[in-house]
């Protein structure tokens, strides 16, 4: 009995700190006019990687803030002709940084990687990752859970642009995938298929909650829409990361600007419109160091200022903050097992 009063104090009380109102310093648009913010926490210094210039570079500074506007120091620059550069991802694994990006035109996008031992310098040229199966790909990143390795993007079932669904595998290395590729989200349900054709759940950021569980967030909707919003899916307790049953899917979004798409009690946004492809600032980027209940921690994401027209040409970066929020129930019907699942989710705040 203590046990259980305990845990709910612990969640009434993560509520309440939750709830407290933003100081002036916790959000507020960067300037600066981009989309995709990659940013992580390598002692007291904020690393942002950004697709500029035909290539990719990397920002330092003090502050997510103070990153996203200090000068950007190109570390990477398209010789190859790869094409389209989308959504670099900068990861610390075993001391060394990589980053994970997305190259292509139309449907050739494909996941590529390059490292150093520097988040700002010195990095390889870039390796196409060997995802099963091959085909399209974006927005990937590798994260480690149990002590697994795994790579997390999204990309296409064959090899034509139906939908965007999300998939799993695991690495042996953080170069190199291995076994098989396993989808775990697709858009399905009716307020992530607002804006589509083809209907999108991209842009995946992986985070371990206070109980230890797996979440996963990402973008549904078009990201040439308003309508583009967070959302996520929670590995149930003791599930398998591969078997898509044992992920419960939100009921709404989460994080969005519009109220009739958003979950019960999750407010939309008030100062922008369409948050996504959004980044949780971990210290060195690894979901065990994800925060603990009760206090918002550092978010990057995304958006268009309202009253603003809604292009691509007009996100800018924006320093948000997050925190998780318990007791949350997502709910699901005609599948495999139980049609509930119990847990942490999370608030998002601009």
């Amino acid at each position: 009995m203590k046990r259980i009063l305990h845990r709910a104090a612990v969640v009434l009380l993560a509520a309440v700190a939750c709830l407290l109102p933003p100081t002036a310093a916790e959000a507020g648009q960067t300037s600066l006019r981009a989309a995709d913010p990659s940013v992580l926490r390598v002692g007291s210094t904020y690393f942002a990687a950004q697709s500029t210039g035909g290539g990719i570079a990397v920002r330092a500074g003090s502050s997510p803030d103070a990153a996203a506007s200090a000068p950007a120091r190109q570390v990477w620059s398209d010789t190859r002709g790869r094409g389209e550069v989308w959504a670099p991802e900068i990861v610390v694994d075993g001391g060394r940084y990589y980053i994970y990006f997305s190259a292509g035109t139309g449907n050739a996008h494909r996941m590529y990687v390059i490292s150093s031992a520097a988040a700002d310098s010195g990095y390889s040229a870039e390796t196409q990752l060997a995802l099963p199966d091959g085909k399209w790909a974006i927005d990937g990143t590798m994260f480690t859970f149990g002590g697994q390795r795994w790579f997390v993007w999204s990309g296409w079932a064959g090899d034509t642009n139906v939908e965007q669904n999300l998939y799993i595998a695991r690495m042996s290395s953080p170069t190199t995938p291995t076994g098989a590729r396993y989808v775990i989200s697709q858009p399905r349900e009716s307020w992530e298929r607002v804006v589509g054709n083809p209907f999108i759940n991209e842009a995946p950021a992986p985070l371990k909650d206070p109980s230890g569980q797996l979440h996963i967030t990402y973008s549904a909707n078009g990201s040439w829409s308003d309508q583009y919003c967070i959302s996520e899916i929670r590995l149930r307790a003791g599930g398998d990361p591969t078997y898509v049953w044992d992920w419960y899917k939100a009921n709404g979004c989460l994080f969005g600007s519009h109220r009739e798409t958003m979950m019960a009690g999750w407010d939309p946004t008030l100062h922008v419109d369409g948050p996504g492809s959004h980044s949780f600032v971990l210290l060195n980027g690894d979901i065990a160091t994800s925060p603990p209940a009760g206090p918002k921690f550092p978010l990057a994401f995304h958006a268009v200022p309202k009253g603003t027209p809604y292009s691509w040409a007009n996100r800018y970066w924006y320093s948000g903050t997050f925190c998780w929020w318990g007791s949350t129930t997502y709910r699901r019907a005609n599948v495999p097992g139980a049609t509930t699942d119990t847990g942490w989710s999370l608030k998002f705040f601009e």
